[in-house]
């Protein structure tokens, strides 16, 4: 999995590219871990992103508790794929798919 970032003063977007899965989350935490911090808004851009799995979800959970307490967390361009998993989980109730 790529992961693109950019940051612009209290906002920071990251883009992810190929799969959110047991092998690649521990890198996307690792990012999060890094910025969260120093950001109220945090957008997540699943333009390229294939396949999310368990572990993957546990991540955008843990993200989203975080940013629930001193910002905003969206996600944008999810495609039907991921989107599917995300209706099927209930994650599609939790966060904020745009």
């Amino acid at each position: 999995m790529e992961i693109t970032k950019s940051i612009q003063d209290q906002s920071a977007t990251l883009g992810l590219v190929g799969r959110l899965d047991t092998i690649t989350a521990p890198r996307l935490e690792e990012e999060l871990k890094e910025i969260l911090s120093n950001v109220t808004e945090l957008v997540l851009d699943f333009e390229k992103l294939e396949f999310i799995s368990s572990a993957g979800l546990r991540v955008l959970l843990s993200a989203q508790k975080v940013m629930s307490r001193q910002g905003s967390m969206r996600l944008i361009h999810v495609n039907e794929a991921v989107m599917e998993i995300f209706e099927v989980t209930g994650f599609s109730d939790i966060l904020t798919i745009q």
